[in-house]
């Protein structure tokens, strides 16, 4: 079986190792546009060593975003800015990725750090939220969003489609489709936030409708070489156990479309799941759903240590691990893990050779 430094090839794209940083919002955008935050940001997680990065979640229009600090694509502005963030990541040896999203009832809300809360209708920075129903997901984030009618759906689909436009004219190599975490691809999919009377709701099959069908409309936009992903919530640990297998239904239908890769996450669609927080523990979902879709996937979550991280990819449950707040805490976290689990010649192995040069030659 492979491990972690093994390099991994999917179509035209080959990561040089394993490990791949999630895309992790950092609110730091204005009007969309990214800026020295993010060029500094991506190049440092570039250089640490990973195989992918994958830029956070993009808004496919002015009211898709989380915050008014999420970054945009749905103007030419915002994808020039992101232009130097495609090349610095390759510059500095890893894959550029990004992930495409609409943030639905979760929208219009402060930055994590100001209260992470839904801002009153009215107040400045504050915008219209839309869903497949009108029902508010709870807790701090309790304004009603707007039912979206099918002018709606198609509007917000063909944003999506202009957005991977944008992402494949920038260079991107690959693409997730943010389809979890209670945002607006997981609000059609839920039971819990989808009770549509139409096409698009009732039946496993109708909830899975939107996503479906605009998995159809970028996999025609998006180069047939390059890598299409989706992040799926898959399981909302709310005691509904037929969510896993509506997911893996859905991800085999996905797969027939074109679908080359799932990363397997949470729905986050309700504010009284059960989460049973701990080391790893989505690993054996995401096994599972690898085993039963027959596609190559990854998951993230409480993954840390070096040789849980090696683990994973070795006993066939992952192709490749998503790290976030390790990678934060340590950019280079991909040499410090080179050395733990006996990487030849660490250094060059994950760093740029700057960096190589005085940590190989003075040990």
């Amino acid at each position: 079986m492979p491990n972690l430094f093994d390099p991994y090839k999917l179509k035209s794209v080959t990561l040089r190792n394993r490990i791949a940083v999630s895309p992790m919002c950092q609110y730091m955008a204005r009007d969309g546009v990214v800026g020295d935050w993010h060029r500094v940001h991506y190049a440092s997680l570039a250089r640490g060593g990973a195989g992918l990065v994958v830029v956070e979640a993009t808004a496919v229009a002015p009211e898709g975003r989380i915050t008014w600090g999420d970054v945009g694509l749905w103007n030419d502005a915002q994808a020039e800015a992101l232009r130097p963030i495609v090349e610095g990541i390759r510059e500095a040896g890893a894959v550029p990725g990004i992930q495409i999203a609409h943030a639905g009832r979760k929208a219009s809300a402060n930055r994590p750090w100001e209260g992470d809360d839904h801002i009153p209708d009215g107040e400045t920075n504050s915008w219209t939220t839309i869903a497949p129903s009108p029902l508010a997901f709870g807790g701090g984030l309790p304004r009603v969003p707007a039912e979206m009618s099918l002018a709606d759906i198609a509007r917000v689909q063909a944003d999506t489609v202009a957005a991977v436009e944008r992402a494949r004219d920038l260079g991107f190599a690959w693409l997730e489709l943010h389809m979890a975490h209670g945002y607006l691809a997981q609000n059609f999919f839920s039971p819990i936030s989808n009770h549509r009377k139409d096409g698009y709701g009732g039946s496993a099959e109708n909830r899975a409708r939107y996503l479906l069908e605009t998995l159809v409309a970028v996999r025609a936009v998006w180069p047939a070489d390059r890598p299409l992903t989706v992040r799926l919530g898959v399981v909302e640990f709310d005691g509904n156990d037929a969510m896993l297998e509506e997911a893996i239904a859905l991800l085999r239908r996905m797969k027939a479309e074109g679908l080359d890769f799932v990363d397997v996450s949470i729905g986050f669609n309700t504010p009284d799941a059960k989460i049973p927080w701990g080391p790893n523990f989505m690993g054996d979902i995401a096994a599972r759903v690898r085993r039963e879709t027959e596609l190559p996937g990854t998951t993230s979550w409480y993954i840390s240590k070096p040789e849980e991280a090696d683990a994973l990819v070795r006993d066939g449950k992952v192709d490749l691990v998503m790290l976030g707040r390790p990678l934060l805490a340590d950019p280079h976290w991909p040499y410090m893990a080179a050395k733990a689990l006996g990487v030849e010649n660490p250094a060059w192995a994950t760093l740029p050779a700057p960096y190589a040069h005085w940590l190989a030659r003075y040990r």
